[in-house]
């Protein structure tokens, strides 16, 4: 899902895309692929996750425009109830302070408070340095099994799958190319940019 609550995806007959874009342009076009008289099976991925989507082709183009703009509402409505902010109580209402108990030893509590600002100052820095941190760790994992769904689903049967796949958990982007090499152009093409944030991102050593 783009950051206009869209969902994006891709959708292919056999190994070939046909479709790219918003679910519901991807839909429809299929739908107009299909009544053409496609004889491949069609299978449509999330571009965000490499999941397969379920679309309901039944019925005229009409009926299929209006399953998915109600399918891509809900998905937006799951979105939107995720990242609702809760209620705020009593006490520094604008940084949202939520008071908890936090254990440690002595040793730590002495640590803390010698630290520029305190304690809670220190803990809050420490935790958005750890989320950053695990940030670009957690785009690095997502790329990979977006890639690997997808890759599962269509290219399993293809030459170097599984020295391909051994490449993308390996962050190993030249190796990944050449046993991709002799894969159908748009597989390729897609499993390359949905590996992309596995390979373009930093070493957590570098």
């Amino acid at each position: 899902m783009d950051q206009n609550g869209l969902v994006r995806c891709s959708a292919f007959a056999g190994t070939r895309r046909i479709a790219s874009g918003g679910l519901v342009d991807v839909a429809v076009t299929t739908k107009e692929v299909l009544d053409r008289g496609e004889q491949a099976p069609v299978l449509v991925f999330d571009d965000a996750t490499g999941r397969p989507v379920e679309l309901d082709l039944r019925g005229s183009p009409e009926d299929v425009r209006a399953r998915a703009l109600a399918q891509e509402g809900a998905s937006a409505d799951v979105l939107g109830a995720g990242a609702e902010t809760p209620a705020r109580g009593p006490g520094r209402p604008r940084l949202g302070v939520v008071s908890k108990e936090v254990t440690l030893l002595p040793r730590h509590w002495a640590w803390l408070g010698a630290q520029r600002g305190g304690a809670s100052a220190t803990l809050r820095r420490l935790v958005d340095q750890a989320r950053k941190a695990g940030a670009q760790q957690d785009r690095v994992r997502q790329a990979q099994d977006a890639a690997f769904r997808f890759m599962s689903a269509l290219a399993g049967d293809l030459p170097g799958f599984e020295e391909a796949i051994r490449a993308l958990f390996a962050r190993d982007p030249d190796k990944f190319d050449a046993e991709t090499e002799a894969w159908p152009a748009d597989v390729r093409a897609y499993s390359g940019t949905l590996a992309a944030d596995a390979f373009h991102a930093p070493s957590p050593t570098a």
